[in-house]
């Protein structure tokens, strides 16, 4: 039998409220085989994520020490919150055979870039601003002072990730229209030739 393609590694990102959680969400409803590494990050839980599975929720300090000990892939500090991706969470991710999505805010993809050129990068953008704004709103978990730097910081982070990333519009309401894009991007990845496994 001809050995299985290894599987694939996406790294999602967009800005804040582009919807990249619910877009996932739909994929593994809709019986995408996807594996999602837990992130680190400092910030507090938001409504219905759970530790070790959406994020690891640490304090500033449990932080630091996990970047000193290189155990995260990279760090990204926004609206003065800091984010990682642990090396161990991306190797379990991987040893399940399926592919693998890390989910990242454009600074996280950049550094990404260097450490995985051989992932298929993607980047949600909204419609309309006026779409980021109501999301953004609508999720409740930001004052709107951070909501408004927000939207401020998102026409240059998308200008930055259209430099490296496939460029996805994630329409108000058509979730799935968004889903069968990625998985279209994906099947295309699937048979660059000269692919090969992502160590990390």
């Amino acid at each position: 039998m001809p050995e299985a393609p290894p599987p694939l590694m996406i790294v999602l990102t967009g800005p804040s409220g582009v919807g990249k959680d619910s877009v996932f969400d739909r994929m593994v409803e809709r019986g995408v085989p996807m594996a999602r590494p837990a992130t680190m990050t400092t910030r507090a839980p938001r409504p219905g994520e759970q530790e070790g599975v959406h994020h690891y929720f640490v304090t500033p300090e449990e932080f630091e020490r996990a970047f000193a000990a290189g155990e995260l892939l990279e760090r990204s500090g926004e609206y003065g919150k800091q984010y990682g991706v642990p090396r161990r969470s991306v190797r379990t991710a991987l040893a399940t055979g399926d592919d693998v999505v890390i989910r990242v805010d454009i600074r996280g993809a950049e550094s990404l870039r260097e450490l995985l050129p051989d992932a298929l990068f993607i980047c949600l953008i909204a419609e309309r601003m006026g779409d980021l704004a109501s999301r953004l709103e609508g999720r409740g978990t930001e004052t709107a002072e951070e909501r408004a730097k927000r939207l401020a910081m998102a026409p240059d982070e998308i200008e930055r990730a259209s430099r490296f990333c496939a460029m996805v519009v994630n329409p108000q309401g058509r979730l799935d229209d968004t889903v069968d894009e990625i998985l279209r991007l994906m099947e295309t990845e699937r048979g660059r030739p000269g692919r090969g496994p992502i160590a990390v």
